[in-house]
């Protein structure tokens, strides 16, 4: 890692992130909320990009999550992505390894530590509209919104408090009626990006060019 690099991020990938970051390295962390639209998504990671100053090359925390990485460019910086779907595969280590899952069971809602503290979680959610809407009226949308879900999954990825989140994942899918399970994370991808190993993980966009959907095909 050198004082050339920026690193734009979600806050869920952020927490997997600390401790390996360099002191003094620029950084930007973005709200988890704006997954839930990618357009805004977007124009915010373009913002942070055109503000970047002494860095040649930007880091972005991102998989494709639903194309809003597709059309980003900056005219002076190289951009590195991983070549993820979405950030599952980041937090797995591999985007093998999210098919994989999603293979076997496709009706999965995952959570990680970083989504715990910074997303929004069906049950979080589920209070929430417990106190907005009323018990019942909280369930059938609950019921519409996990309709297709089966199991919760924990992807564990740190050590730190590794009791409480997995307590509190394992609570989740109780309240939820979801099958649980823990699943073992994995910094891999990260780790690499970092250390500027930028292999077949990784959509490397030169400067004046934009990632396009050729570049994640397969992912």
């Amino acid at each position: 890692m050198n004082s050339h690099y920026k690193i734009i991020a979600c806050m869920t990938v952020a927490e997997e992130l600390e401790g390996m970051i360099p002191e003094g390295t620029e950084t930007a962390f973005m709200e988890f909320g704006l997954h839930s639209n990618p357009r805004q998504l977007t124009e915010k990671v373009q913002e942070e990009i055109d503000r970047t100053n002494g860095a040649d090359t930007v880091l972005l925390g991102y998989g494709l999550c639903s194309m809003s990485i597709l059309g980003l460019s900056s005219p002076k910086h190289r951009l590195i992505v991983p070549r993820m779907h979405d950030c599952i595969g980041i937090f797995l280590g591999s985007d093998s390894k999210y098919k994989e899952q999603a293979y076997s069971e496709p009706g999965t809602y995952y959570l990680t530590k970083g989504w715990i503290d910074h997303g929004g979680d069906p049950y979080k959610v589920f209070k929430q509209w417990k106190q907005e809407y009323g018990e019942r009226r909280a369930k059938i949308m609950l019921k519409r919104t996990l309709g297709n879900y089966t199991r919760l999954a924990y992807i564990e990825t740190g050590k730190i408090d590794r009791i409480k989140y997995l307590n509190y994942a394992k609570m989740a899918a109780e309240k939820l009626g979801l099958k649980f399970e823990r699943l073992d994370g994995n910094r891999s991808i990260l780790e690499k990006m970092l250390a500027g190993d930028w292999d077949s993980d990784f959509v490397i966009v030169e400067p004046g060019s934009k990632p396009t959907i050729y570049d994640f095909a397969g992912q």
